[in-house]
Parts: structure tokens; sequence; C-alpha cells
């Protein structure tokens, strides 16, 4: 079954870190995703920019909008993911708990 992990950050969090602990977060993430690949699991992952960079779009009724971010409304951003194959719904979520983000930020997992 596929399930995503969605990494949930707060919009400022990564304004927060120096140059030195974001370069420990993001090689302790690529850890894991190359442990999880060596392990079959893997079917995708990527960071996302932040959503100042990002544009919502939406018609209703035939009326297009797009608005660019950042998105005031919204307190987190998605600011990455993890595209899982597992058995289980019980094995994506021991995957999330074991993310080095669930210290820093909150992943919601999903199935796909």
């Amino acid at each position: 079954m596929a399930y995503m992990l969605l990494i949930l950050e707060g919009h400022d969090d990564r304004k927060k870190r120096g140059r030195d602990e974001g370069r420990v977060a993001y090689d302790s993430m690529m850890r894991f995703a190359g442990d999880l690949s060596a392990r079959g699991l893997l079917k995708g992952a990527n960071a996302l920019r932040s959503d100042a960079q990002g544009v919502r779009v939406a018609v209703r009724d035939g009326r297009q909008s797009i608005v660019d971010g950042p998105f005031a409304e919204s307190k987190e951003m998605v600011g990455g993911f993890f595209l899982l194959d597992c058995a289980t719904r019980e094995e994506a979520i021991a995957i999330a708990q074991a993310c080095p983000a669930a210290k820093w930020a909150t992943v919601e997992v999903r199935e796909v």
C-alpha cells in the first residue's frame, strides 16, 4: 500500500535554524531516505520550497483565483514528503515515528 508522509513545518521554522543546524537536519533526512530506499520502501521523496514561493490556484463558478504565498491563514506549510510502499498502516506510522523531522516538525501519515 502506498502512504505519504507529509512534513508539516511552521512558516518561519527554516529561518530560525542557522546554516549549520539546517545542514545537520538536511543530512539526517538524506540518511533516512537512503535507509528507506535500501529497504525497498521509498517510492519518492523531496523537500519543497517555502510556501512564500508557492501559488494557490482555484476555479469556482468559472472564476479563476490565483493567490501568491505565503499563506497567512495557515499555521504550517508542507515542507516535504516521502512516498512509501508499506505493507500496513502501522508500518507507515512506525516509519513516521523514526523520521528525523518528527523532532522539529509534524509528520502526517496519509494513505494514497
